[in-house]
């Protein structure tokens, strides 16, 4: 009888195994949705992280007048002496606007990051 208590405290039954594999199942499927969460521009955006638009909302957003054209915040952004060729632009919410972030590689080879305000082309910040 010993035995056989030893034995059945060691050895896994047709149900337990099925009962590990539905909880190896929910363990992924509720990882997947706290990775897809923190993902999500809400939770982004509540963390204090730039959400950028999509090419069809920059659009939209120039056309509102809610942000001025990629070509003027270029110009705003040579203006406070940030020279350099463009690599990269991104139009992204920042608090209650939105902001340029402009990526500029310089004739000496450093690459800078510039912020500038969509809304009027002033310089926000510069690294």
């Amino acid at each position: 009888m010993l035995a056989l208590c030893i034995q059945a405290a060691f050895t896994r039954s047709p149900l337990e195994t099925d009962l590990m594999q539905v909880g190896r199942f929910l363990a992924v499927v509720i990882i997947l949705g706290l990775m897809a969460a923190g993902a999500s521009p809400a939770v982004a955006a509540s963390r204090g992280q730039r959400v950028c638009l999509n090419k069809a909302e920059q659009r939209a957003a120039v056309a509102s007048h809610r942000a001025i054209r990629l070509s003027e915040a270029l110009k705003s952004a040579r203006r406070h002496s940030r020279r350099g060729e463009l690599l990269r632009a991104r139009l992204c919410h920042r608090g209650d606007g939105l902001v340029y972030v402009l990526t500029l590689l310089a004739r000496n080879g450093k690459v800078s990051r510039t912020s500038i305000d969509a809304a009027n082309g002033e310089l926000i910040n510069a690294r």
